[in-house]
This record gives structure tokens, C-alpha cells and sequence, in this order.
């Protein structure tokens, strides 16, 4: 078995420490280690995390080859630190039967970059009428916890509590995305002040926040457990936290292209901008930083949303909504979270990979960096500055919102049960 020693490592960004990894294993941390025939990674103190785990990510495979696949998608995750993704449903077929959601493990185990869990849909073709094959996707191999319409919401008050009723039974969670469609027919940005100077169609933050409102209620009901979705208002951000106080069984992400950018944005038309929900203000910004800093936000969540060339170099109107994000995520919460002085490393360990392991079940996923637990790490240089390139992306697409942008931060070295998936920034 082949052993590994990280040597002089930020051990989630405190005192340097050697790491020893035996086979999958962490076999031991502390000061001046050595092991006979290891392969040694000098780490001079670059910080050491618990592999990333993304609890929203979109691999688009089987059906959308031409935007990604679970090869490309798990390389671009391996390359972005991350060790394990939840898939989203909205495939081609739609993942709303056990033969699809195991197609999609399958994959993640046979190219090896990262594990690869399904979410499962909640609704029959995501069409919002009949519950999905809920019970049979969580007994299938892919063992299914997680349960989406992502794309499309789940409006009917009906469906969403018998979903939330059905996987009560087995510890499961349904992620809502929260989206009135009544309220968002013709949307193309934030409504707002810049909406109504460029004349598109505007996409109200109580379109958001009345789904959820409804759906935290729903939960508080059933006596089940709730995910919200890439969360976008400030006013989400306190129907959430007024639901935590209540006790409700809620939790909520945040993408960190909601961190950084705004609805200002817009006024260039360039639909790289476009996305679901739309970005907002600077004050919505604020309101999700500082959520996420106290824990109103549990995680970070990616929304990795890759489309090809052609479905975004169009005119605004008839772009696609979405961002690739696998392989910017840990810069953006750098340059968002941890330089502002709103988390520290252990607190962005915290929100990337043990909470969204937590609430998707990821085994062997978000664990400490401690002596017996999996080897399942990634290795930061956080004093790199780099304008972001996406001609070196490992995924299918190119359409990042970042591209010339200078961010912080870059990860050198990613492992995978101990087997090294990126190596001082390259792909094995």
C-alpha cells in the first residue's frame, strides 16, 4: 500500500503539521513525521482541508454530453478540491427512477475522479404532478438522500408535503428550489432598479421567499427535513433564521456567485451573467455573507451549471441560465469570506465539506483531519493570485463569470481515499 507524507501543512489553517497517509487512510498528524518509502508532498504551508464536498452540482449526463459528463464534471470537482458531488436530476432521462440514479453512480465509480451521488427527482419528469420513485431510488446501489426538481420548483403545496411525508421515513431531504412560477413568468434579471432601466422583464425576491415560507412551514408539519437551494434575498435569510429559532429542520445554500456579484452586472448584456435565481444587490450580497458567517447558511453550494458555447454566446433573451463554478468556488469564498475576516479556514472547512456531507449523508466525506479517518484531502496555496483562465478548465464548458478576473487562492493537491486526483494543479 503506497503512503504519502504531507510535510508542513495548515491543518485547517492553524499551526503547521505532516500529515501521514497510509493506503486510504489517514494513519497519523503531528510534528516531524517520517515514513520510509513515502512519497513526500512539501506543503510550506500551504493549508490543508478535508476534501470539498458539493451537495449541488450539475453533470448533465446521460442526455447533455455536449455541456459535461461524469468524466469531465469529476475532473473539474477533483481540480476545484472536491472529493464528492451530489448530482442533480434534471438529465436526460430525468433521474426519477432507480435505473437512472444507479447509471449516474456507476459512472462517478468507474472514472474515479470524485464520488458521484445522485439526487433523485421528486416529481415524474420534473413535470411537478406525481411523486417520483422516491423509495425505490433510496434502496437502489445509489442508496439516495437527496431529492430535487432543481430547474424547477415544486409549487404545488400538495406534492411538496407528501414528499416531505415520504422520505421522513428514511432520514431523507427534499431541496427545494424556490421559485414561484407565477411570479417569474418572463423574468430575465433581479426586479429592481437596474431591471427597470434596461427594460427585462424583472424576477422578484418574493418569489423566492414565499416558496420558502410555505415550505418551512411544511416541514415544521411533517416533522421533516427541508433544503433550500441556492438561496438569493435578504429576505430569505430571515424567514430561514426566523425558522431556526422555531426549531424547524431547515437548512439552506449559497453559491458563491451570489457572494460576489450583483445585478449591476447586467448592464454589460452579457448572459455569461445569467443565471436561476437571478444575481442581486449589493445589500442582498451583504445579507448572505453575513448569514453565512453566522450560520443561517449552512453551506456553500456550487450550482455548477455547464452549457455549451452555443447556449450562452446569444443574445440575452434567449441565453441559458447558469455558471460553471467546480473549479472557482474555494477563490470566491477566499476572496468573499476569508479576507474579509468573516470565516477562518476551520469555519470554511465547516460550510464546504462537513455540513453538506452531513446533510446529504456523504460517507466517508467530510470527516476530520485526524489519524484513522479516510484520506480524503485537498491542499490550498491561499497566498496565489491568478487571473482566472477557462481555457485550462477540465470541464466540457467555459461559461464562468470570472474569466480575466483576478481571485486568491488555488488548489495544488487533491486525494481521494489517498489517491492522488490533482497534483500541483494538474490531473493524474
Amino acid at each position: 500500500m503506497s503512503k504519502t507524507l504531507i510535510r508542513g501543512a495548515k491543518v485547517l489553517g492553524g499551526a503547521p503539521q505532516d500529515v501521514l497517509i497510509d493506503g486510504d487512510t489517514i494513519a497519523e498528524v503531528g510534528t516531524g513525521l517520517s515514513a520510509d518509502g513515502a512519497e513526500v508532498v512539501e506543503a510550506d504551508g500551504k493549508v490543508l482541508l478535508p476534501g470539498l464536498v458539493d451537495l449541488h452540482t450539475h453533470l448533465r449526463e446521460p442526455g447533455r454530453e455536449d455541456s459535461e459528463t461524469v468524466l469531465t464534471g469529476t475532473r473539474a470537482a477533483a481540480s476545484g478540491g472536491y472529493t464528492a458531488v451530489f448530482a442533480m436530476a434534471n438529465t436526460f432521462p430525468v433521474a426519477d427512477t432507480a435505473g437512472v440514479v444507479e447509471q449516474v453512480y456507476r459512472l462517478g465509480q468507474q472514472h474515479g475522479y470524485c464520488d458521484v451521488q445522485p439526487i433523485g427527482a421528486v416529481t415524474v419528469g420534473l413535470e411537478g404532478r406525481k411523486l417520483a420513485e422516491l423509495g425505490a431510488m433510496h434502496e437502489s446501489a445509489a442508496g439516495v438522500t437527496v431529492f430535487s426538481d432543481d430547474g424547477k420548483c415544486v409549487d404545488d403545496a400538495v406534492i411538496m408535503r407528501r414528499a416531505l411525508e415520504y422520505v421522513k421515513a428514511f432520514g431523507g431531504v427534499v431541496a427545494q428550489h424556490a421559485q414561484e412560477p407565477r411570479l417569474t413568468e418572463g423574468a430575465q434579471m433581479n426586479e429592481g432598479v437596474v431591471s427597470a432601466e434596461l427594460g427585462l422583464g424583472g424576477w422578484p425576491a418574493v418569489a423566492e421567499e414565499s416558496i420558502i415560507a410555505r415550505d418551512v412551514l411544511l416541514a415544521e408539519h411533517v416533522g421533516s427535513r427541508v433544503h433550500i437551494c441556492h438561496l438569493s434575498t435578504a429576505g430569505s435569510v430571515e424567514i430561514v433564521r426566523w425558522a431556526k429559532s422555531r426549531g424547524i429542520d431547515v437548512t439552506a445554500e449559497v453559491t458563491p456567485h451570489h457572494l460576489l456579484l450583483t445585478d449591476e452586472l447586467v448592464r454589460t448584456y452579457n448572459p455569461v451573467y445569467k443565471v436561476n435565481p437571478p444575481l442581486r444587490t449589493e445589500r442582498d450580497v451583504l445579507a448572505l455573507r453575513e448569514a453565512l458567517a453566522d450560520g443561517t447558511i449552512d453551506i456553500v453550494a456550487t450550482d455548477h451549471a455547464p452549457h455549451p458555447h452555443e447556449d450562452k454566446d446569444c443574445e440575452w433573451a434567449a441565453a441559458a441560465m447558469g455558471m460553471v463554478g467546480l473549479e472557482t468556488a474555494l477563490s470566491v469564498v477566499q476572496a468573499t469570506m476569508v479576507e474579509t475576516g468573516l470565516l477562518d479556514w476551520a469555519q470554511v472547512a465547516d460550510r464546504m465539506s462537513f455540513k453538506p456531507a452531513e446533510i446529504g449523508r456523504a460517507r466517508g466525506h467530510g470527516r476530520p483531519v485526524s489519524a484513522g479517518e479516510p484520506a480524503n484531502l485537498t491542499l490550498v496555496d491561499t497566498a496565489y493570485r491568478g487571473q482566472v483562465d477557462p481555457a485550462g478548465f477540465a470541464s466540457r464548458s467555459r461559461n464562468t463569470p470570472y474569466e480575466g478576473r483576478e481571485l486568491p487562492g488555488r488548489v495544488t493537491h487533491t486525494w481521494l481515499r489517498g489517491k492522488a486526483t490533482l497534483v500541483d494543479g494538474k490531473l493524474t
